[in-house]
């Protein structure tokens, strides 16, 4: 789903791409642009999925210690896999957006500037 994201963002970004590449940014100017949006969204959608998942344990513990009717156990996520699931987030976002930005650091400065 990144990927297409990202995708539609390089179609829809053609003009910026052609200034960018007129007034000198390189190819791979061009690619970081696009690999940091991509590693921004991993970031906030792995934070976002953290938070939900903090805000999901609250009914779930309810939930568990009225099944059990004991208090001693509850269901917890670990700092660690909470940090390990952020950094997968970001690394498939990253995965998902080579092929985009790719595309876009190799499109032709010119006839990105004429697509309107």
């Amino acid at each position: 789903m990144i990927g297409v994201i990202t995708y539609i963002s390089v179609l829809e970004r053609r003009n910026e791409i052609g200034i960018l590449r007129a007034i000198g940014a390189s190819k791979r100017n061009i690619s970081q642009v696009f690999n940091a949006e991509t590693f921004i969204i991993g970031a906030l959608a792995g934070v976002i999925g953290i938070a939900i998942t903090e805000l999901l344990i609250i009914p779930a513990n309810a939930i568990l210690h009225s099944l059990t009717g004991q208090e001693n156990i509850n269901a917890i996520l670990p700092p660690a896999a909470a940090g390990i699931l952020i950094v997968l987030s970001i690394v498939l976002t990253l995965i998902g957006g080579i092929i985009p930005s790719r595309k876009a650091a190799k499109s032709d400065p010119v006839t990105a500037l004429r697509s309107e």
